[in-house]
């Protein structure tokens, strides 16, 4: 029809100014319209029809959900077609509902044709179901229990002093009705308040030395929610699907190999990252390997009952070039693509039959003989233009050959028992290379190792012969009866090293109260399941779905990743599983994902803004930014981005936006500065960073490291005022970043100070001078004492961790004295150099401005620079103690594709910083040698930042 708005709303769209209020046509107008034509008694009843239209990715979606505006489908053509409904509303209702939330259609998945998937889907439907029907059965307060879980310490722990004289702190606590504020309550100690209330929330307060914010809900409205809630779950009824097609794959461009060169297959059988035998290649030609394709066929010297559970085999295929005399490289084997497979499918039984894998065209570095047996297992999904391997699995016998469960593998050996001493080689530091004649010794006295040495069982793992079916059997005898480790030791088991089924069962037995801090590795060791139904799959849908903070960060780091094809399915699947166990957060984490595109299509508008006025910077700036304020006044937009829970943390709701203190940030990707009022902070604002085109996992994987350090040094009783703020990726390329109150970058501090952009960074006085303005008397002692404390944290830390590209923008300091350190672009010793030389000679940040701070700007105050130093070397050696703690979290996050974590060489760095392998006085002599460098070269960094203010001057 020529009077539908969606033509209007299309070309409005493209344009990126502004959107259209128009909802879909409304199905009664439409049913009024249609009885004037010849063939609409044939259409049936209203309700089992519904709008389909194809969106922006050529995908058909269906639009059960007629109250969405147009210019939030987004129709790639302004058609909309009327279909026929399969099945009831409101499961229609929930399956759209879910594709938009995850960012994936389920007829996607209908569409696979897969049984591993079908089965995968089945089982969790099944169990969602069930989980909804005990939500419905749930008391009033096992709901609250579950939607709003306290955050309680165990302990009070120890006291809460106000820096100074060691005295206990006052402590103010304002407490709001409904979001008003009604009175402050004055407790004269924190253990007056604590006897009523510990929280952790009120314990970070007190250490911040910040008054808490509790606010008193009427049962009333809480209770309205709970029956909301289960009126919701109730609406729900059981789900067939459609199989509508899949979508097409993007072009990609077709590898081309000269018909002047040979291509050639190599193969091998891997469990974890040991080779079970040499790999065979497809012709004679390589010389490298005993075994070969022998008339089409490949085989391996190991018998088929001998194979793990895990085994999987892993192709590569590759160009052999013809030498040429005057070349003078030596390589001529180039690659081409690689894939891998299991051996044995989901249900334990070994493959047969005919297998086409797509291959992956990408390769890591440093492969064994050009195989990746850490790549995903999963085949190409652009199957287009992708290399095929056909391969065919025999039949070994008339039946099938599965992989025996363990309660009949249990009795099929003798079990072993002598008794050695085995502490030289247990004591050693967990990172220390095993040699084989001690991999024997610590196999045939493996139950020693269970009465004393229990954490030494990844030590045990690597000397299994997991080529040889007698040892499998006696290590699953031996984990039924294994002590549990502590989570922090459990985490290494999931590592790509330990692919055995019944060990990372126990590894995820393992796991307690602890899951959230590690979620973002969790999320990626599920790339190294092979299988979708698995013990950390059913774990993580477990807490999240008990436990409404986890289910928050688990969906968004999940679908944050779900545009990578090697795990698009995967993440999929479990996303659509815990929104059907979890269907009251639905609409909750639905509102944050239409935010996130409304403030995506701003920062577009803006993009495409400063491209058309870059002649004129001004004129630039006042358009872009006319255009912004007015696209947020608008109603689709500020309903949208109005009472909400904030994605960073879901403990806080956003209510209004402040337009007028809204802006964008002046750097290449234009990020949005989008501030809100909060009246639970008393009328203070709220601000979080929207950026659209830069990868956050790396900054999320360093504030979560930070996190674990101002832990690990808390319970060692030592608070370095570490400032872990918030950062989230929440999809390709984009993600929020939370804005630290009452805080200003070095940068910013110094050129304030000085009409010369040259002369400031050598102002030894502006940083002080900047304490002394917000603080007096002994607010300025106590200030001084959060600059002192949290200077030896972020030195310690950044040293540790290799954090580079240190300038006077990415360090900042709160009115309060906390410094602290953002943007985490280059960690783990890569350096930024121009012209091929290092313009960070330094190993951390040490400047003589800061001391002249920590020093309270008095020359010979050399009392206060050592409790500093003593600061900094006893953090130190408390991180050196959990070492092994930040190898494995680093070595989890390896097939992220974080762009300097790529391999293990990556991880070498922090092996190296934090002296592991050495005494702790050894350790320490380093350390020292390393501050003392620091203190002697920071002239350098002065020189670094005054050629950084000077180039933002002249920006400006």
């Amino acid at each position: 029809s020529k009077d539908n708005k969606i033509t209007s709303c299309g070309s409005v769209m493209q344009k990126h100014f502004c959107e259209s209020l128009t909802p879909l046509l409304p199905p009664q107008l439409l049913w009024k319209q249609a009885q004037s034509f010849p063939l609409f008694p044939a259409l049936g009843e209203m309700e089992s029809h519904m709008f389909e239209c194809v969106n922006q990715a050529a995908v058909h979606e269906e639009l059960e959900d007629e109250t969405r505006r147009l210019c939030d489908v987004r129709p790639f053509l302004p058609v909309l077609k009327l279909v026929t409904r399969n099945c009831g509303r409101a499961e229609r209702l929930l399956d759209s509902k879910i594709g938009v939330l995850i960012g994936k259609g389920l007829h996607e998945l209908d569409a696979i044709n897969d049984q591993e998937v079908k089965d995968f889907r089945s089982k969790m439907f099944r169990m969602s179901e069930e989980r909804m029907q005990r939500v419905q059965m749930m008391t009033y307060t096992e709901w609250l229990q579950a939607c709003f879980s306290p955050q309680l310490e165990p302990t009070a722990g120890t006291a809460i002093t106000d820096g100074l004289n060691d005295r206990p702190a006052d402590l103010k606590v304002i407490i709001h009705f409904d979001q008003s504020q009604v009175r402050v309550l004055n407790m004269h100690t924190a253990t007056d308040f604590l006897s009523c209330l510990v929280l952790q929330y009120i314990r970070t307060c007190m250490q911040a030395k910040e008054p808490p914010h509790l606010t008193l809900v009427h049962t009333s409205n809480v209770k309205a929610m709970f029956d909301k809630d289960i009126t919701a779950i109730g609406a729900v009824v059981t789900h067939k699907s459609s199989n509508p097609p899949l979508p097409l794959p993007p072009k990609r461009r077709v590898p081309t190999v000269s018909s002047a060169t040979r291509v050639q297959v190599r193969a091998g059988l891997f469990h974890g990252t040991e080779l079970l035998c040499k790999p065979a290649v497809s012709s004679e030609s390589s010389g490298r390997s005993d075994h070969t394709w022998k008339d089409s066929t490949l085989e391996f010297d190991i018998s088929v009952c001998d194979l793990p559970r895990m085994t999987r085999l892993c192709f590569a295929i590759y160009a052999v070039m013809d030498k040429v005399k005057k070349q003078k490289s030596t390589k001529n084997h180039y690659p081409i693509a690689w894939v891998n497979t299991m051996v044995f499918d989901y249900k334990g039984q070994l493959k047969t039959g005919e297998l086409i894998l797509h291959c992956w065209s990408s390769f890591p570095d440093e492969l064994e003989e050009m195989l990746n047996p850490i790549g995903t297992i999963q085949t190409n999904p652009y199957t287009e233009n992708a290399t095929a391997l056909h391969i065919h699995f025999p039949e070994y016998s008339p039946h099938s050959i599965i992989f025996p469960p363990f309660d009949k593998v249990r009795h099929s050996v003798l079990l072993i028992e002598m008794h050695l001493w085995l502490k030289e080689i247990m004591e050693r530091d967990a990172l220390s290379q095993l040699c084989e004649n001690e991999k024997d010794l610590i196999w045939t006295l493996r139950h020693d190792c269970i009465e004393n040495f229990p954490q030494s069982l990844p030590k045990l793992l690597l000397s299994v012969k997991w080529s040889k079916h007698e040892d499998m059997a006696q290590l699953q005898a031996l984990l039924q009866i294994w002590p549990k480790l502590c989570p922090r030791d459990a985490l290494e088991l999931l590592d790509f090293n330990y692919p055995d089924q019944y060990v990372r069962e126990y590894a995820v037995r393992c796991l307690n109260e602890e899951l959230s801090q590690y979620l973002l590795q969790l999320v990626q060791v599920l790339r190294y399941e092979p299988y979708y139904d698995c013990a950390l799959t059913h774990f993580l849908l477990e807490r999240a779905q008990g436990n409404r903070k986890i289910g928050h960060f688990l969906f968004w780091h999940l679908r944050s990743e779900i545009h990578m094809p090697a795990v698009s399915v995967q993440f999929a699947l479990i996303l659509e599983a815990y929104c059907r166990g979890s269907i009251p957060h639905i609409e909750v984490l639905k509102k944050q994902v239409e935010a996130l595109s409304k403030l995506k299509s701003v920062n577009e508008l803006i993009k495409l803004g400063t491209i058309k006025n870059a002649r004129s910077k001004t004129k630039e700036a006042m358009l872009t930014k006319e255009a912004m304020m007015t696209c947020l006044r608008q109603i689709s937009y500020s309903e949208t981005l109005s009472d909400l829970y904030s994605p960073l943390n879901p403990n806080v709701l956003l209510s209004g936006i402040n337009v007028e203190k809204c802006r964008y940030m002046d750097s290449k990707m234009k990020p949005l500065w989008i501030v809100y009022n909060n009246k639970l902070l008393g009328g203070d604002t709220l601000g979080i960073i929207f950026k659209n085109g830069d990868d956050l996992r790396q900054d999320m994987l360093t504030l979560q490291i930070l996190r674990l350090m101002d832990r690990l040094w808390k319970e060692a009783n030592l608070d370095l005022r570490i400032v872990p703020y918030g950062c989230l990726a929440t999809g390709d390329r984009a993600g929020l970043i939370e804005v630290v109150s009452s805080a200003d970058t070095i940068a910013n501090i110094q050129l304030t100070s000085s009409n010369v952009a040259a002369a400031a960074a050598f102002n030894k006085d502006a940083l002080l001078n900047w304490l002394k303005e917000r603080n007096s008397g002994d607010a300025l002692d106590r200030a001084i004492e959060e600059f002192t404390l949290s200077c030896a944290g972020y030195c310690v830390a950044t040293y540790v961790l290799g954090i580079g590209d240190r300038h006077s923008d990415n360090i900042m300091v709160r009115s309060t004295g906390q410094l602290f350190h953002i943007d985490f672009g280059h960690i783990l010793g890569n350096f930024k150099s121009k012209f091929g030389i290092k313009r960070e000679r330094v190993p951390f940040i040490l400047t003589h401005d800061f001391i002249h701070v920590i020093q309270q700007g008095k020359t010979g105050y050399t009392e206060k620079f050592g409790s500093f130093r003593q600061y900094c070397e006893e953090a130190y050696l408390i991180l050196r103690k959990n070492g092994n703690l930040f190898i494995t979290l680093f070595a989890l996050m390896l097939t992220a594709g974080l762009p300097e974590l790529t391999s293990v060489k990556d991880i070498q760095y922090l092996k190296d910083s934090l002296a592991l392998g050495k005494t702790d006085d050894e350790a320490l002599k380093q350390f020292r040698q390393k501050f003392d460098e620091a203190l002697r070269e920071s002239w350098t960094t002065k020189v670094n930042w005054m050629a950084h203010n000077v180039a933002k001057d002249n920006r400006s």
